[in-house]
């Protein structure tokens, strides 16, 4: 199974150590891309075009920067604060140098979900200003989108060609759900695909508790991840491809150590 061409990363939540350290590590080990997180910016010993420099001079670029949490369809009262959260989040990533903000839906309590859409389509017409794209992902516990074929049934109607999907094996198949929810996707709406394992099957409590500190490497657990593989394959997908995996244990070791052990589950899996 060869995907020859799809840029290979990972995502800094793995990896322990300075965010300087983190990207020294994941270019050592023969990445060609990061995810970002806003305290990977924040932690930095260099503002944004120190860092910016520093994966330029790594070759490394950036898949997305992340996360734009609990925007869509946000209670009245923190609308207003969420868009400015936005706006700066997406002045931030064009210094950083990415092109792509990742945005869960929205896992809050008081979610309207009456005005998701409207969110949604306020933010990519912002991000398509920019020259930013947004990359929506349905997370197993998002409040009223849980699943990606919900996440695709938005993108779909908002219908804007800087908005595209997420892909997470973790969020499909810890809900137990199938590569079903990926019928009818076409390879260019899908802006990045995250794999990480599980062996287990957690039940609804420890679900967030699981994918915040317990994820696994492809080849640790049990999930499909071939299968899954396999359909990006037929439908020739040749976007960003690599590891979001939460794990307290990994993060906790020598970065450089953890990186080159991710890039090798990785190939082993390709």
């Amino acid at each position: 199974m060869a995907f020859i061409d799809n840029p290979l990363f990972i995502n800094t939540i793995l990896l322990g150590g300075s965010s300087e350290e983190k990207l020294h590590a994941a270019a050592a080990a023969g990445f060609n891309q990061v995810e970002l997180w806003q305290q990977d910016v924040a932690e930095a010993t260099g503002d944004d075009a120190a860092l910016a420099d520093l994966c330029q001079q790594l070759s490394l670029g950036l898949t997305d920067y992340q996360v734009l949490l609990d925007f869509d369809g946000a209670p009245a009262d923190l609308r207003a604060d969420k868009r400015r959260e936005a706006l700066q989040m997406m002045t931030t990533a064009q210094r950083l140098g990415a092109s792509t903000l990742l945005v869960p839906a929205s896992t809050h309590p008081q979610c309207c979900v009456n005005r998701i859409d409207e969110d949604l389509g306020w933010l990519v017409n912002e991000a398509a200003d920019r020259g930013l794209r947004v990359a929506y992902e349905a997370m197993a516990w998002s409040t009223h989108i849980n699943n990606t074929a919900q996440a695709w049934q938005r993108i779909q109607k908002i219908d804007a060609p800087n908005l595209g999907l997420v892909v997470d094996a973790f969020h499909i198949f810890v809900r137990q759900r199938t590569l079903a929810d990926l019928a009818g996707i076409p390879a260019e709406k899908i802006f990045l695909v995250q794999l990480s394992d599980l062996d287990y099957q957690p039940d609804a409590r420890h679900l967030i508790d699981t994918a915040r500190h317990h994820r696994l490497l492809p080849g640790e657990g049990k999930y499909p991840l071939k299968d899954l593989l396999q359909h990006l394959q037929q439908i020739d997908y040749r976007g960003p491809l690599g590891l979001e995996v939460f794990n307290d244990q990994r993060h906790a070791a020598n970065p450089l150590i953890t990186a080159k052990a991710a890039m090798a589950s990785l190939r082993g899996l390709l």
